[in-house]
């Protein structure tokens, strides 16, 4: 019988042996020397090299060298400055957030889920992700990367790439480019942990974001942001256009609606509408928001790769669109209620934030109110639905992060304009095919997700023992205790 334990160490031993394969390509890579590139380096034409009239790399007559596109300190400076602002949305603002609203008794297995997920994505993109989602196009169609860059073979830290580009074309690193989207790939799937809270066995978690992240994550951001490096075939549905500036569909959408059917599979916690469930720790729900809120700006205008002006239009639609959506959520509620509830208005900035993340490059400031609304209302209304349906996703990954993703991409493809970022108009604008667009791409995301997701954990639950959910007993006790031996509060 397959053991949970026997399957942590078979991961340790398949991320080990990765490493020592990719440690030869790692180590040629290096041998080159700073800006040493040849015609004949592998990592030639995956980067930006200057050129002459006809398209021929340019060589140096003296050292037999390429020449490297110039790298624009203030936009690297910028990327990274981006980078790291992701990176504290993920252990730092939803780790804190989940945790506070989990019970006590689960608050640190939620806090650790998600803080682990970091460590685990953070390598599983670095020895195959990254190649997966944006290396060259493997089909011919868009659907996949190959394993060209397999422990970033290629991956140069001094030399820009075709794999991304702003509005000043690359002007980055291409290795800063990976490390930014890294953060994108941790955050996903550990926003799938509020649908599985307190109840799923932590050994399983585990294995099960590798799976995911691999199987869905990385096909969806081939499919809609992959430029198609080396000359290869742009993801199938970013060549519609199906327009997604940061996210509301590779994450948003895949994440949320994943999350839905792993609550409808692995089932109600016990006691669920019967006993109370309340969140255990306000001040941390709260402190969890303001991190992601602040976060959120190098999450979106960051995605504009490079310190330019719709890295500006971004960052203030990213904030109008918040704080409209925080609002609207609280009167709601309040409307709703009779209380002016404080995790209301924390629920509704962050639905803020997820609906106008694909759309923050490409709209205008008062689009981005009409959005900010939207995101309250529909995602507030998913809330309410899903309790009546009695659906335990518990954390509201589903309502929040999969009705507000779905609800940012279809109204991207009705407000957005060529104005801010020069793709396409929307709806609005009289573009309707754009709206078209957005929504085949949003709901093959959503499709795919969702299939993908089922067969894992159908497929996990068969073959880890009595399951991937714990025993009755430890979830009545707590999986604080009975997954960690730890406890969130000691007051003795």
């Amino acid at each position: 019988m397959f053991q949970p334990s026997r399957g942590i160490l078979i991961l340790g031993l398949a991320v080990l042996l990765t490493v020592l394969l990719s440690f030869s390509f790692l180590s040629n890579a290096l041998a080159a020397g700073p800006n040493n590139y040849t015609k004949d380096d592998p990592a030639a034409k995956w980067s930006c090299f200057k050129k002459d009239s006809k398209g021929n790399l340019l060589v140096n007559k003296t050292t037999g060298y390429l020449t490297p596109c110039p790298i624009d300190t203030g936009d690297n400076a910028w990327m990274l400055t981006s980078a790291a602002l992701v990176l504290m949305m993920t252990p730092g603002g939803l780790a804190i957030f989940y945790s506070g609203l989990s019970r006590q008794k689960n608050a640190v297995n939620t806090l650790h889920m998600v803080f682990i997920t970091t460590g685990i994505i953070g390598i599983q993109w670095v020895l195959w992700g990254y190649s997966l989602a944006f290396g060259p196009d493997a089909t011919g169609n868009g659907f996949i990367g190959t394993f060209d860059w397999v422990g970033l073979r290629g991956v140069l830290h001094d030399v820009p790439s075709d794999v991304y580009g702003g509005l000043g074309g690359p002007t980055i690193p291409h290795m800063t480019y990976m490390a930014f989207q890294m953060m994108f790939a941790i955050i996903t799937p550990a926003l799938i942990v509020a649908a599985l809270a307190e109840r799923m066995k932590f050994s399983a978690f585990v294995i099960f974001i590798v799976l995911w992240a691999t199987f869905v994550y990385d096909f969806c951001a081939h499919w809609t942001w992959s430029l198609g490096s080396g000359g290869t075939h742009v993801g199938w549905t970013g060549a519609l256009p199906s327009l997604d500036f940061a996210g509301g569909t590779v994450i948003h959408i895949t994440s949320g609606w994943s999350g839905l059917v792993i609550a409808l599979m692995i089932g109600r916690r016990l006691g669920y509408g019967k006993v109370p469930m309340e969140p255990h720790n306000i001040s941390l729900i709260v402190l969890g928001a303001a991190l992601l809120w602040v976060g959120w700006f190098g999450f979106n205008a960051g995605s504009a790769g490079a310190a330019r002006s719709n890295a500006t239009s971004a960052f203030v639609a990213t904030q109008v669109a918040t704080a409209m959506a925080a609002v609207t959520w609280a009167l709601i509620s309040w409307a709703h209620t009779g209380r002016a509830s404080t995790i209301g208005a924390a629920s509704g900035a962050v639905a803020g934030l997820v609906a106008i993340t694909p759309a923050s490059g490409f709209v205008s400031p008062m689009s981005s109110i009409i959005i900010g609304i939207a995101a309250s209302v529909f995602c507030y209304g998913a809330v309410m639905f899903k309790s009546r349906r009695k659906w335990d996703d518990a954390l509201d990954t589903w309502g929040v992060h999969g009705v507000g993703g779905l609800v940012g991409a279809l109204l991207t493809g009705t407000f957005a304009q060529k104005y801010y970022t020069p793709s396409a108009n929307g709806l609005a604008f009289g573009n309707p095919q754009q709206f078209v667009n957005n929504a085949i791409g949003a709901f093959a995301s959503l499709a795919w997700a969702m299939g993908i997701t089922a067969v894992i954990i159908k497929v996990m639950d068969m073959v880890w023992p009595q399951g991937i959910r714990v025993t009755p007993k430890e979830e009545e006790i707590g999986l604080d205790l009975t997954q960690h031996g730890e406890r969130a509060y000691v007051t003795e």
